[in-house]
């Protein structure tokens, strides 16, 4: 059995991962809120697909990643296959993006919102295990049963939990109070499956083959931080409740402003502008030399 350290490098991993996963929360709640007041099937997609991403890349995804640059075997190397740890990043997003669409169309209830969990929730457990799949050592690993249980319950209610502050919250405070508690359940997850790992090293094997996790740092992060810079473009880009209810406002006092009518003349109770050539607007002063000898 080999010693496992989960925190090689001391808090930074944990707490970056916790910082990518209340990011990628914050974003991810945003963008819910606006499938809400989505006004066409198709800007429902588009949210829909950019909370996803959110949700399941940024809070989910990047943060396992992070956390498992933390995670070191003692006596041997680790690596990782790379389609397998880019299919674990489809899984999540999917998942999420499909949970979504369950709480999102129609009336929110207690039934959509537990079908949205349960599947959610089981879509992050098989992120969480095939990314662990994609790992390369010498040795085999072995999970302790209860233990990966629990965390299949976690991911559940978690994902449950976060669902429903997708549909629900609508303010600022609100949503970055909601972010951090699923920070803590997106981490409390991920931390309760690897303590369900044991490692039985093999002796005398050759080198592990894969990609190193340095390698596929770089990357990874450049693509969350390209995701992070579009959604935060996108969310300022799109107009508002209160943009859209100032451009009814102003619609509605074009439409009802009537057309600028003609300016009524002045009165004249004693008939003097039938008389004088000074009432009849463009005619010209009169003169001395215009009148006719006497």
């Amino acid at each position: 059995m080999a010693d496992i350290n989960h925190f090689e490098y001391g808090w930074i991993t944990p707490a970056l991962s916790y910082v990518l996963s209340v990011l990628g929360s914050i974003l991810g709640l945003v963008c819910a809120g606006r499938i809400r007041t989505a006004r066409t099937a198709r800007q429902r997609a588009w949210w829909g697909l950019l909370a996803a991403w959110a949700l399941g890349g940024t809070a989910i995804w990047a943060m396992h990643f992070m956390a498992m640059l933390g995670f070191a075997v003692e006596g041997t190397r680790i690596r990782y296959d790379v389609p397998l740890t880019a299919a674990s990043t489809a899984i999540a997003v999917l998942a999420v993006g499909i949970g979504l669409g369950i709480v999102g169309t129609g009336r929110l209830n207690p039934v959509r919102l537990v079908a949205g969990g349960i599947f959610t929730g089981a879509g992050v457990a098989s992120m969480h295990y095939t990314g662990m799949a994609a790992m390369r050592l010498n040795g085999s690993l072995g999970y302790d049963t209860i233990r990966v249980v629990l965390s299949v319950v976690i991911a559940v209610v978690a994902s449950t939990v976060a669902l429903w502050l997708a549909m629900t919250v609508r303010r600022g405070l609100a949503i970055f109070a909601s972010a951090l508690v699923m920070g803590i359940a997106v981490n409390g997850m991920h931390f309760t499956g690897m303590s369900a790992l044991s490692v039985h090293r093999h002796e005398g094997v050759a080198g592990v083959t894969g990609a190193q996790a340095s390698t596929l740092l770089v990357p990874i992060m450049v693509a969350v931080i390209f995701g992070v810079v579009g959604l935060l473009y996108a969310l300022l880009a799109a107009p508002t409740d209160d943009d859209r209810a100032a451009a009814a406002y102003l619609d509605g006092r074009r439409v009802a402003q009537p057309a600028a009518a003609t300016p009524a003349a002045a009165p004249d109770p004693v008939g003097l502008r039938a008389r004088s050539t000074l009432g009849q607007p463009g005619t010209a002063f009169p003169s001395r030399r215009d009148t006719p000898p006497r």
